[in-house]
């Protein structure tokens, strides 16, 4: 660590993480002018500053000392500001070249962001290449994004004058004395966190035509010098178009809406039976789709926190509905011996791995099944990383159906030895369908990160900075091997449910704030906890013992 140096009245003593230095700056600078003196550079675009391990705009002006850390967008905070400034430029662009259109920047897809503009007409191609062109004219003027703090009734009222009623009610039901907002230019907008300092910091993006809207193309997170690569998901996209129909129908876009309704009992009693009901009618489907195609074995993946387990355990209950008989396998009994253990780049077991399971005796086995033969099954003892074998026998029935659950079930090489024919795949993940305002989106990762918590810390023994601090692996393995193989789905199920955030808030907020402000996971916790301060919270007494929500939080029917 750097030599410490000594307070002045017109200095400020500041360290930074980044250099292991102590240094004194003027008392009130800004952070971007300090970032700007160091001779120390980011390898890739700055986007924002961890300011005592919470993430700020580089605007923030230092009074007192501080810890500071500069963040490139290769950090997924510095991404997130970085697509929030090419939102913010997206609608300036939307509204310069069609006053009175409505921009909806709707969910995550194919690598990039999915947003509808509601025009008098459809859009057109020529029309995206407009935007685009006049997108690049704003990045090049270099524009401030000026961020201004007033009364929250004062944004209200400067909001509703300009007709976006999605702010309104959002920070009418949120009920904060003061609340911040940015202007471009003449525009003025909300967003749910900091700014680049200017439109010239967006160096990177392209929109294109998609689905009857744009798709926003922004850097790829590992290596922003390119753009990400666009991967068609229809099955994904269909799934979240039927989400969001079945949103509107509700009237349910917002948490505004959201709030809204919770303050009405009976409208949110409705909801909890209605979104419930959904899930059932979903399930169902997919148990009569399975049964009619006569398939032997059911393949379901999703990533971590998606509600795997209880879609299976439910899926079982409507599979002998139609009078088959659900036969579960573990794929964990399949691990190879721990000294066979393939390592990741970090020189530790990588049980994540496909090559960790021993895919030629489960193959075996299951062909075994399949072909109505009896099999001896293996089991695996975590405690001296062996398989081990008890006498455990399993014959199948003319009319079983085996279930096969894990991170792994999509992937063709897992059951290479099973015709196709065969087979039945569900891909299970929660797919957050209602947004923070019109122009800020719900990540769906929150959604599972806060599912997560919960449980670790509930049932697993884990405080919330040990489950954020393995986050960044858990998502690394979800690239790597769930996400490529999605689209190989027979059927997709969304497990979210448009009331658990007010839900899991009860529970994830005391867990959040445990976490420490001198470790690097405070960031994280930090902005969670300010995400799930919009939300008013819901009472669980209404939540069936059947819910998926419950394998979270617990008080399910269902035995784990």
């Amino acid at each position: 660590m750097g030599t410490a140096m000594r307070d002045t009245r017109d200095t400020v003593e500041i360290y930074c993480k980044n250099t292991d230095q102590r240094m004194a700056v003027p008392v009130g600078s800004d952070l971007l002018s300090v970032y700007k003196s160091m001779d120390f550079k980011l390898p890739y675009q700055i986007a924002n500053v961890k300011v005592n391990n919470k993430t700020e705009g580089l605007s923030y002006h230092v009074y007192n000392k501080k810890t500071v850390e500069f963040v490139d967008i290769t950090d997924s905070s510095g991404m997130r500001t970085y697509v929030r400034s090419l939102c913010f430029i997206l609608y300036k662009a939307t509204v310069d070249l069609f006053p009175g259109s409505k921009l909806y920047l709707e969910h995550p897809v194919s690598k990039g962001y999915y947003c509808n503009i509601e025009l008098d007409r459809p859009l057109t191609e020529e029309d995206v290449l407009r935007i685009k062109k006049r997108m690049q004219e704003i990045i090049d003027a270099d524009m401030p994004f000026k961020r201004v703090e007033a009364y929250t009734e004062e944004a209200i009222e400067l909001f509703r004058q300009r007709e976006m009623h999605d702010k309104v009610l959002l920070l009418e039901t949120v009920g904060t004395l003061y609340t911040h907002y940015y202007i471009l230019d003449d525009q003025i907008d909300y967003y749910y966190g900091s700014l680049v300092p200017s439109t010239g910091y967006v160096y990177l993006f392209d929109i294109i035509k998609y689905n009857g809207g744009i798709l926003l193309v922004i850097p790829h997170r590992n290596v922003p010098t390119r753009l990400e690569e666009v991967t068609e998901q229809p099955k994904m996209m269909e799934i979240f178009q039927e989400n969001l129909k079945f949103n509107k129908i509700l009237g349910l876009n917002n948490i505004g809406d959201l709030n809204e309704m919770i303050s009405q009992k009976e409208k949110i009693s409705e909801l909890i039976k209605v979104s419930e009901a959904l899930h059932e009618k979903k399930i169902a489907r997919i148990a009569e789709n399975i049964a009619t195609r006569n398939v032997k074995v059911v393949l379901i993946a999703g990533p971590s926190s998606s509600g795997k387990t209880t879609f299976s355990k439910r899926l079982s209950v409507q599979l002998m509905t139609t009078l088959k008989y659900p036969v579960a396998i573990s794929l964990d009994n399949y691990f190879v011996d721990r000294d066979r253990t393939p390592l990741d780049e970090f020189g530790e077991y990588d049980y994540e791995s496909l090559y960790s399971l021993d895919l030629e005796l489960f193959n075996s086995n299951l062909e075994q099944l399949v072909n109505g033969e009896e099999v001896l099954m293996p089991t695996y003892n975590f405690a001296t990383g062996k398989r081990e074998y008890n006498g455990e026998k399993l014959q199948i029935k003319k009319d079983s159906v085996i279930i096969l659950e894990g991170i792994h079930a999509l992937n063709p090489e897992l059951t290479n030895h099973i015709s196709d024919d065969a087979k039945y795949k569900v891909y299970v993940s929660a797919l957050t369908t209602i947004s923070i305002d019109d122009h800020n989106w719900i990540p769906t990762t929150d959604n599972r990160l806060l599912r997560r918590i919960i449980r670790d810390f509930r049932f697993r023994g884990y405080s919330a900075q040990e489950t954020i601090s393995r986050w960044d692996s858990v998502r690394r393995g979800e690239e790597k091997w769930i996400f490529p193989y999605q689209e190989n789905a027979d059927a997709m199920f969304n497990s979210a449910l448009l009331f658990e955030l007010p839900i899991l808030k009860k529970f994830a907020e005391p867990i959040l704030e445990e976490v420490p402000q001198n470790h690097s996971e405070y960031a994280e916790a930090h902005r969670l906890l300010k995400f799930l301060r919009y939300f008013i919270t819901i009472p669980i007494l209404e939540v069936p013992h059947t819910s998926l929500l419950r394998e979270f939080f617990g008080g399910s029917s269902f035995r784990y």
